[in-house]
């Protein structure tokens, strides 16, 4: 019997262990957490607020003219139902488990949902493809290729920032995997590009002759 006390000690220290370092995996940092929402929203709303700018035609004054279009809504809006829909329905369809998550522990503790896609991500990083592609729409279709640094800092630089930011936070915070967040800000460039390439293309910067800053 006293042979037998060490190797059940060792035992019982050893799953102690194992339970420590499953509850140091799936731990997450509440401070990222918080964060990356911010940056996300933000992100967003940069595509928002941010006015269409451009060159002006020949035929109207000449130089650079900010307007803002309430049509932004509807890119911005499409991405964020997209994200709701990924947070409340495509996640558990796809099923791909939080860091430290399996079928084990899976529904309980910090398991409770599933990490990807990510929406912080998705959210962030379709915002950034968004404004570049309207920002190359208005750049190299509407203005000539003239260059504008405000448009650039709104649409591209701010952007890419936030996103930035929401992807390493993401990752840093252990609330999904380096290979998650990849994947999910891939998947959210690419719907970004398309809802800023369909905006910037239909829906023409200038507000008509009447020298309005907001227009439809």
């Amino acid at each position: 019997m006293k042979r037998l006390l060490p190797l059940i000690a060792a035992l019982v220290l050893a799953l102690s262990s194992a339970r420590t370092a499953r509850a140091q995996d799936t731990h997450r940092d509440a401070t990222w957490g918080t964060v990356t929402t911010v940056t996300a929203v933000t992100a967003l709303g940069t595509q928002v607020f941010m006015p269409r700018v451009f060159y002006a035609e020949p035929e109207t004054t000449v130089g650079w003219r900010a307007r803002w279009h309430v049509s932004a809504l509807a890119p911005t809006m499409t991405l964020a139902v997209l994200t709701f829909a990924n947070e409340y329905a495509l996640k558990d369809a796809i099923k791909s488990a939080r860091p430290g998550c399996d079928d084990t522990n899976q529904g309980t503790g910090n398991c409770q949902d599933y990490g990807s896609l990510s929406s912080h991500a998705f959210l962030a990083t379709s915002s950034f493809g968004n404004g570049l592609v309207v920002f190359l729409v208005d750049t190299y279709k509407l203005s000539d290729g003239r260059f504008n640094a405000g448009s650039f800092t709104g649409n591209v630089v701010l952007p890419v920032l936030l996103a930035a930011v929401t992807d390493v936070g993401r990752a840093a915070g252990n609330w999904e995997s380096g290979g998650q967040v990849a994947v999910s800000s891939l998947t959210g460039l690419a719907f970004g590009a398309l809802t800023g390439f369909a905006f910037a293309s239909l829906a023409r910067p200038e507000c008509g002759y009447s020298g309005v800053s907001l227009c439809w």
